[in-house]
């Protein structure tokens, strides 16, 4: 493909332009895109989709791909929650109606079982002011729809599962939610948690809202510990300092499938299969919460979901 036919293939393919873009480490991310048009309307917790075409740079290191000069012109997209800073650059609470930009947290997929990946090593080499394509939708069920100012509301993720729950808890702080707020974020590494100063920063202003940092090989000594683990130790309802109650908590769940552990349907029998190890929807079914159902438009108080 000649540089020619590039410059063309952005112009009519590309819509938005990266306005904003933080390199938390070689593998991690924070950008705000700004859209050629009015950002559309939606909600805290929603998702729309970035993309970039297959004529674009990969950065290295990542595994090769096999790609077929037939598809070269086409476009690689993938869906993204939309994330939120939450506190401006002076340390306010961020003014995110007035932006103008929509903020995602990527991470790099560097390997992939059956496709080498084929977004995010494209994505990695954007600079502030490079063109890509925003989705003109933005759409989703994982909101705070059904949550009252007196409701717990918990925030369980995963990596950058975490991105949706940033942009909910801005808007229950903003709303000035007096009920109690706690979010958790499980990681590999420590650096992994590119918001973390951000909510440390939170605690210290909000008194109702606590912030539960996991890191699962920076732990020496203490062996491993995921999201279910607070939940079956314990320890998720001594740190928000009462009891996990059905009637007045919604629990929110974002990031790796295993974490989440949503639960199938028997054709035959009509019961429902937990994957196993136990995810955290079985341990909250246990306890008399309720799964959202959105083919149904039943809202429970557990709402999920899935990153891949």
């Amino acid at each position: 493909m000649t540089p020619d036919q590039i410059v063309e293939l952005r112009k009519s393919k590309y819509n938005a332009t990266v306005v904003y873009l933080h390199k938390v480490h070689s593998d991690l991310l924070i950008m705000r895109v700004r859209p050629d048009t009015a950002r559309p309307p939606h909600r805290p917790g929603q998702y729309t989709t970035l993309g970039l075409g297959l004529w674009e740079p990969r950065i290295p290191g990542c595994q090769e791909e096999a790609l077929d000069p037939v598809e070269e012109s086409k476009l690689a997209r993938r869906s993204y929650s939309i994330s939120c800073s939450i506190l401006s650059e002076q340390g306010e609470l961020l003014d995110y109606q007035q932006l103008d930009a929509l903020e995602f947290y990527v991470v790099l997929v560097r390997q992939a079982e059956r496709k080498a990946p084929v977004l995010t090593p494209r994505l990695f080499m954007l600079q502030q002011g490079d063109r890509l394509h925003l989705g003109e939708k933005i759409a989703g069920h994982y909101t705070l729809e059904g949550v009252k100012p007196t409701d717990t509301v918990i925030f369980l993720g995963t990596g950058t599962g975490e991105a949706p729950h940033n942009y909910m808890l801005w808007e229950l702080l903003r709303q000035g939610h007096p009920g109690r707020i706690l979010s958790a974020c499980c990681v590999r590494y420590r650096k992994d948690l590119a918001y973390l100063a951000t909510h440390e920063q939170l605690m210290q202003r909000y008194k109702n809202y606590t912030y539960v940092p996991l890191t699962t090989r920076e732990n020496p000594g203490k062996g491993k510990v995921y999201i279910q683990d607070l939940i079956t130790s314990g320890e998720l309802e001594k740190t928000l300092g009462q009891p996990l109650d059905p009637k007045s908590t919604h629990v929110f769940l974002c990031g790796n499938p295993k974490m989440i552990g949503v639960p199938e349907k028997d054709v035959v029998t009509g019961a429902m299969r937990f994957p196993q190890p136990q995810g955290v929807i079985e341990l909250l079914l246990q306890r008399g919460f309720e799964l959202d159902q959105p083919a149904k438009k039943i809202r429970g108080n557990i709402h999920y979901e899935e990153y891949w």
